[in-house]
């Protein structure tokens, strides 16, 4: 009995202890077992170590969190709807470049868009091309507020006259209208600036090539003295696109006129007369370089140049004293070797040309280092007595400088930068004809690849008189028997 009384007793302390370590090792593993991060905020033990304070902190950390979240969406939110409006806007403006406002956006625009541009391209906008002969350059014509200088006469045969056809007035007057509008945009123009209108214009010039479109250069008055304003566009058979605004600043330009010479003392004496007016008093940017052949008659020359110089307080002048018989493209050669100093314009003349001080300005702004070479042509006139035989005498020189059929046809003068390329005019030709001898110089001065030939009519300056000899035989028969032009062609770089 006391047997089975014991072993009773023994089993039930050995299953309370059982039950014992059963409980003390769930507590441990509650107490001990490590918690997620979500776990602790979201279920907290009321009676852990962080209690209320901690749950309040959790709370407010996680509030914070969705804050930020929310905050970041709406930033998000807001740049989409930016980039929205500005692909809106991109293709409202592609639209309106295109000329079909409502017409569906895609592929189709963008490939005019593309072919318009390609057009600019093709044009001689940004760079010229090479062209075999002086014939096949695309002449400009000039024009003003009032009028057109044009090459291509058609029925009128006037170069000069009023645009009396309607589409080439409207055409015109669209161009001015165009670029005022643009100089004046705010995207353009300073917030001081003054507005531009019409009568700020100065002279443009345009072309239209068939397979291309029409090219135009406006140029207009700056906001200060020898400062201009130039505007490019280009109407490639479509809408007229800007293609590129210039600032030019004139004022330090100087021009340097080459006259070759050979007695002709009573012409030179009328050539000072118009230098001293013109370039002297109005203009003041200028060198004057005569080359002299011969002897005779040399004195004289040599005394009307200092006379001006001395009434006039005029320095900037050289005079070269040749041997041999004259020879154009030899003097050109020397007087443009002549130079030294910094880079300037040639201004290739003869001693029979009058022109004003507006040229001098019109050569400036055509004429470009190593892009532009400027053809301004003028007008010689004819025999006198054929002229004014019906007259009791000769009209003043104003009422002579008349740019039409009866009095004569085209020569040009010629303008390009000293620092251009080698100059290779060999003069040693002597053909006897002043025309063929100006073709000969031409053919002697090699054209560059890609340098701009501005050719068109431009008022302000004619030959005067009558040489009095006829044409040879010889003169090729595409060439006008009064002479075409009257120096020679484009330069490549000095040395």
């Amino acid at each position: 009995m006391v047997r089975r009384g014991l072993l009773a007793w023994v089993s039930r302390v050995v299953v309370l202890l059982v039950l014992l370590c059963c409980v003390v090792s769930v507590l441990y593993m509650l107490a001990c077992t490590p918690r997620g991060d979500d776990e602790q905020l979201g279920l907290p033990r009321a009676n852990g170590p962080t209690g209320k304070d901690g749950y309040q902190a959790a709370m407010q950390e996680w509030e914070e969190r969705h804050r930020d979240y929310i905050s970041s969406l709406q930033r998000q939110i807001t740049q989409l709807q930016e980039e929205l409006r500005e692909r809106s806007e991109q293709l409202r403006t592609a639209q309106r470049q295109a000329g079909d406002p409502a017409g569906p956006p895609g592929r189709a625009q963008a490939d005019l868009l593309a072919f318009l541009r390609s057009q600019v391209d093709r044009a001689e906008v940004h760079t010229g091309v090479k062209q075999a002969t002086e014939y096949a350059a695309v002449p400009f014509d000039s024009f003003t507020l009032h009028k057109v200088y044009q090459l291509e006469t058609g029925l009128t045969r006037h170069p000069e006259e009023k645009p009396v056809r309607k589409d080439k007035r409207d055409e015109l007057v669209e161009v001015i209208q165009l670029a005022v509008e643009a100089l004046n945009s705010p995207a353009e123009s300073s917030p001081d600036q003054r507005p531009y209108t019409a009568s700020d214009f100065i002279e443009g010039i345009y072309r239209t090539e068939k397979d291309k479109g029409t090219l135009y250069e406006l140029t207009f008055r700056g906001d200060h003295k020898h400062e201009f304003r130039r505007l490019v566009l280009f109407r490639p058979f479509g809408p007229i696109m800007k293609v590129k605004k210039e600032d030019l600043n004139m004022a330090g330009t100087l021009v340097n006129v080459i006259v070759p010479l050979a007695r002709r003392v009573d012409k030179f004496r009328q050539f000072m007369q118009n230098f001293r007016e013109m370039c002297i008093q109005q203009d003041g940017r200028v060198h004057l370089t005569v080359v002299y052949f011969g002897k005779e008659e040399m004195n004289e020359v040599k005394g009307i140049l200092e006379n001006t110089s001395k009434a006039a307080n005029f320095r900037n002048f050289t005079f070269i004293q040749l041997n041999g018989e004259f020879s154009r493209g030899k003097g050109l050669d020397v007087g443009a070797r002549s130079w030294t100093g910094r880079n300037v314009l040639l201004f290739f003349c003869d001693v029979d040309i009058y022109f004003t001080s507006e040229l001098l300005n019109t050569c400036r702004l055509n004429t470009q280092p190593g892009k532009k070479v400027f053809y301004p042509v003028l007008f010689s006139q004819y025999n006198p007595g054929i002229i004014y035989g019906h007259h009791d005498s000769i009209p003043p020189l104003e009422k002579q400088l008349v740019s039409a059929p009866p009095r004569g046809l085209g020569g040009a003068l010629f303008h390009v930068f000293r620092h251009q390329g080698h100059l290779t005019m060999s003069g040693g030709h002597k053909e006897g004809n002043w025309v063929l001898e100006r073709l000969r110089v031409r053919d002697d001065v090699p054209v560059p690849v890609r340098l701009h030939q501005h050719r068109w009519v431009r008022p302000g300056h004619q030959r005067l008189g009558w040489r009095g000899r006829a044409p040879l035989p010889q003169v090729p028969a595409q060439q006008p028997h009064c002479g075409a032009d009257a120096c020679a062609g484009p330069l490549p770089p000095l040395a």
